[in-house]
């Protein structure tokens, strides 16, 4: 098997100790909802999870919120709240949200604010070794130091010095960067040798990747607006302290684009899970995401989202006919499932794989064979995808209480009501059959 490695910047072997995965996943900051950016990340990383899984790898799967920074503080500011009540309730929406787009949980969920031991522990560990310095503000990572800074985004030392961490009015260089913030008035704060304060961003992940998985782990993901200067600095500090590199690979997915922009928070063009899983079935958001190299950008489009809901309605039509059907030939199953599996092996190409099932389906179509041998491969292989109909229908709890008030309004003979609540149960991707048995809930593409 073979992936990118940012660091590289070449496709290498992908080699692991004992078959067993170190992955840690910098997750999303909890102060607003989670956009499709998100999502795009947490797709991306979940596929490359189930498929080593596939493979019958060993893994372990970190990922962290960032429960405290200035974008957490200025939005509970903003709402009147604390930091920990909006971190805890964003928090929980945003792993509602991976649940309703079959995400798996990860296999440890790792907070900023429960790691400030190790937090301290590493900065103190940087300060014996002479990598920082003090300031009237804070505690500085001193950049010039770490002779290999620059490494994952390919800076030169020209480059090196125009880079700036915007924080701190008396830092020694513009690059160096905080690892820890002195208390300002109204903001959280912890006890620690430099007084109280918070940690920079930075790091958070850094402490949180050696409380857990160690000092080098496998995989270090994120999305590629993370690089520079967040990974870039994870590096530096990391490998300063430890001694040893901090991961083997550094995988990036690419950015979710709106008009050729980047999609994010702050430019104010995004939109959120919630609002894209009301108009469209979960299995939808997922193959668009997918059809696009986890590497190479997406342009989100209306257009774009019903090309896939189209295309997922062919796959379901298949496999609905296919367990009538005879079954296929074993050779053509097993050949099917080995492409896959090589597509999958060269750097999780999902779109390449998208394009085989389709092509075996085509095969099938034209020799009219499926049968439970060729169902049962698509189960296997949607086991790392999720975007196929072969199990049960997955009604959300929203959906049955929609239904349930649409059958009251009925008995009441209120029909203009049903239909109303009819209509705004398909826009969310769900039939409702009305049957001598009942009313029959049936999820569409």
């Amino acid at each position: 098997m073979f992936v990118f490695n940012d660091l590289t910047k070449k496709e290498e072997e992908f080699k692991v100790k004992n078959n067993s995965v170190k992955i840690y996943v910098c997750g999303p900051t909890v102060y607003d909802y989670g956009h499709l950016g998100h999502a795009r990340s947490a797709i991306a990383f979940d596929i490359i999870r189930k498929f080593l899984i596939y493979l019958e790898y060993k893994v372990n799967y970190a990922m962290n919120v960032t429960d405290i920074d200035d974008k957490m503080i200025q939005r509970a500011n903003k709402e009147k709240t604390t930091v920990k009540e909006l971190a805890e309730k964003f928090t929980k929406y945003y792993f509602e949200d991976m649940k309703e787009l079959n995400v798996l949980y990860p296999d440890k969920m790792i907070k900023a604010t429960e790691t400030i031991d190790y937090i301290i522990k590493i900065i103190k560990k940087l300060q014996e070794k002479g990598y920082t310095y003090e300031t009237s503000d804070g505690v500085y990572f001193e950049v010039r130091k770490f002779k290999k800074y620059g490494r994952l985004i390919k800076l030169n030392k020209k480059d090196a010095k125009k880079s700036k961490d915007k924080s701190g009015e008396d830092k020694k260089d513009a690059q160096d960067f905080a690892l820890w913030k002195k208390q300002k008035p109204n903001e959280p704060a912890w006890n620690s040798p430099w007084g109280k304060g918070r940690p920079g961003w930075h790091i958070e992940c850094s402490a949180m990747i050696l409380k857990h998985l160690g000092e080098t782990i496998d995989i270090h993901g994120g999305g590629s607006d993370l690089i520079f200067p967040h990974h870039e600095n994870e590096i530096a500090q990391s490998e300063a302290a430890n001694g040893k590199p901090l991961a083997r690979y550094w995988m990036h997915n690419n950015m979710v684009k709106v008009d050729d922009t980047k999609m994010s928070k702050s430019l104010g063009n995004f939109f959120t899970i919630r609002d894209i899983l009301k108009k469209y079935n979960y299995r939808v958001i997922r193959f668009f995401l997918i059809g696009t190299h986890y590497r190479s950008p997406i342009n989100f489009s209306e257009e774009n989202l019903i090309n896939s809901k189209n295309s997922l309605e062919k796959i379901d039509r298949f496999l609905e006919e296919c367990k009538s059907r005879k079954d296929a030939d074993k050779k053509s199953v097993d050949n099917f499932l080995k492409d896959f599996e090589n597509a999958m092996k060269k750097d999780f190409d999902t779109p390449k794989a998208i394009a085989i099932i389709f092509n075996f389906i085509k095969e099938l179509n034209k020799e009219e064979k499926g049968g439970k041998i060729a169902f049962d491969a698509f189960v296997k292989i949607d086991s790392v995808l999720g975007i196929m109909k072969t199990t049960k229908d997955k009604i959300p709890a929203e959906i049955k209480k929609l239904a349930e008030e649409r059958e009251k309004a009925r008995k009441n003979k209120d029909f203009k009501k049903a239909d109303q609540l009819r209509n705004k149960i398909q826009k969310r991707g769900f039939l409702l059959e009305d049957s001598s048995e009942g009313v029959k809930i049936k999820q569409i593409s």
